[in-house]
């Protein structure tokens, strides 16, 4: 029975590939990955040459079996074009008829956006919930989360949806402040932070560019009434 090792790579700077993560894809002869021909620029700055198997999201059941069989044989590392696999990203399924089959799973960790974003925003988050990419009913979800007693939220967006969800946000979570990372760990990485409504006006008229993760700051405590 082989192992399947769930391995983070960078988010952004190849230099945050952790040296267990190089090693373990170095050594295994096989690799999943959400895209292959993404993942081919980091597996080749490492001198890794293993056999790849597509997993995109629409047909991560359709793979599984063809992973299965490869665990069969040794070990198999999983990977997704960035960050952790199987967090808003293919690999969860996978990982679960893994385990269901017998195979060891073991994590490699690493980058991950979400966790970045809390770590450096500053913002009250010591709980939150993780939302991945918000459905288009967000704006109800929202106005659902609102009452979550200290809960933050984070959640990642795209930057042609993020000015309206943080109109969204302004009009569900009220004047909570709010961190915007773009482009975690690249090159043009930025932090903006204000209130959603704040910043819903700065990126209506500036557009940001790249991938976005949102942290809303946990409410603040009531303290009781004497």
């Amino acid at each position: 029975m082989g192992t399947l090792q769930v391995v983070a790579t960078p988010i952004g700077n190849l230099e945050d590939l952790s040296p267990r993560a190089q090693a373990v894809l170095a050594r295994v002869a096989v690799v999943v990955a959400e895209n292959p021909r993404h993942s081919l620029r980091l597996l080749s700055r490492i001198g890794a040459r293993p056999r790849l198997i597509a997993l995109p999201a629409a047909r991560e059941e359709e793979r599984t079996q063809a992973v299965l069989a490869a665990l069969d044989e040794g070990e198999v590392a999983l990977i997704s074009d960035a960050g952790t696999p199987a967090i808003s990203d293919p690999g969860r399924r996978l990982v679960a008829a893994a385990r269901a089959a017998g195979h060891q799973v073991l994590a490699v960790p690493g980058p991950s956006a979400l966790v970045a974003a809390v770590a450096a925003s500053g913002l009250r988050a010591d709980r939150f919930a993780f939302l991945g990419f918000l459905p288009r009913t967000r704006s109800k979800m929202l106005a659902q989360l609102a009452a979550a007693p200290q809960l933050a939220l984070v959640f990642y967006e795209s930057p042609q949806r993020l000015a309206a969800t943080l109109e969204m946000a302004s009009v569900a979570l009220g004047a909570r402040r709010v961190a915007v990372a773009r482009e975690i760990s690249k090159l043009h990485e930025s932090w903006h932070l204000g209130t959603a409504a704040e910043l819903a006006t700065e990126f209506r008229s500036t557009p940001p560019r790249g991938e976005c993760t949102v942290v809303v700051e946990a409410p603040e405590r009531r303290r009781p009434q004497p």
